[in-house]
């Protein structure tokens, strides 16, 4: 495989040094040309302070950057307000683009961007850090393929307990809070398995001992017609990181998992409960062993990297993009649902 020139516009995203790592873990796939270094931006950010995971790179300007000869990709890592108009930059130079989460909180920009994207033909990828997840996965096919029969509840939680007072403040320069932060990363797993919504109804919170402004505390609630799905998400919840969770239910089995991903040398289970066997299970309760994970990000770059290749087709497809960013800025509060 031809090496893909790529770029990094960003260290302030919360997953930026998680991204340069994975793409210096590749580099028979990658040659990263530069970083541009967005330590000036005043957009609201929490991350951005450690510099170590860039060490020997070359720093560049976004200008510089994009005059690289063969440039063919960019990571858009930068604070979330300057997510969306730096890809729409990208986008415009024609470039394949890699773009953390969430896509901003303007659905028509988003918009212009997704449409941008699907005119030029650019390969378009979405940080979302579950998709490559083998739970996940594996339970997007089992729903699938009707092992669960028809899902009438699903429950998810993305809490942690993580970054203190700063984190608090951080959520404070978003009206959707921890929904829109963190939220979004369930929704993107959870559309491909119910599609829309009939109804969703956001519940935004804070904790007790802050401001109504911070909301660290939230929920959602996605009615279908004979199924709820419970999105949760708060930053104080104690040892919140490690009982992440996902439980679903449907008229022929439950699944449950928690931690919904873990990165500790030990394997990530799921406990699997079916009223009528199959060829891979037979009825009753089974533990299903999805081995030990030493990476999150690694197996969706090299997604990127032959999707832009043409080895393969986007799985996530720039309407389902536009579906996630519709139903996510309802579930934080932005927009009123509409079916």
């Amino acid at each position: 495989m031809k090496k893909i020139k790529i770029g990094q516009i960003g260290v302030c995203h919360e997953h930026a040094a998680g991204k340069i790592s994975a793409l210096r873990g590749m580099p028979d796939v990658f040659e990263i040309v530069g970083i541009v270094d967005d330590r000036g931006s005043k957009s609201a950010r929490f991350a951005g302070g450690d510099l170590k995971p860039y060490e020997g790179l070359k720093w560049m300007t976004e200008e510089e950057l994009f005059k690289v000869p063969g440039l063919q990709a960019a990571a858009v890592e930068t604070p979330n307000a300057g997510l969306v108009p730096t890809a729409i930059r990208c986008m415009e130079r024609g470039l394949a683009m890699h773009m953390d989460k969430p896509g901003g909180e303007d659905l028509k920009l988003f918009g212009h961007l997704r449409k941008g994207c699907e005119d030029r033909r650019l390969p378009f990828q979405m940080g979302y850090m579950f998709r490559n997840n083998p739970a996940i996965q594996f339970s997007q096919r089992i729903i699938r393929e009707g092992w669960l029969g028809e899902i009438f509840e699903i429950q998810a939680g993305m809490s942690h307990n993580y970054g203190g007072d700063d984190y608090q403040t951080y959520l404070g320069e978003f009206k959707g809070g921890i929904m829109f932060n963190l939220g979004c990363h369930l929704i993107d797993f959870i559309i491909p398995m119910l599609g829309r919504p009939e109804g969703i109804t956001p519940f935004l919170k804070s904790t007790p001992g802050f401001p109504d402004t911070i909301k660290n505390n939230c929920m959602a609630i996605f009615e279908y017609p004979h199924a709820t799905v419970t999105l949760r998400a708060c930053s104080l919840e104690v040892e919140g990181l490690s009982n992440r969770r996902l439980k679903i239910c449907g008229t022929k089995g439950t699944i449950e998992l928690c931690p919904m991903e873990r990165f500790d040398g030990k394997p990530l289970k799921m406990r699997l409960s079916l009223l009528q066997g199959n060829a891979e299970y037979a009825a009753g309760t089974h533990t299903v062993d999805f081995g030990i994970r030493r990476d999150r990000y690694a197996d969706q770059l090299f997604e990127l990297a032959n999707i832009i290749n043409g080895k393969m087709e986007n799985t996530y497809g720039y309407e389902h993009d536009y579906l996630v960013q519709e139903t996510l800025l309802a579930a934080s509060g932005y927009t009123k649902w509409r079916r």
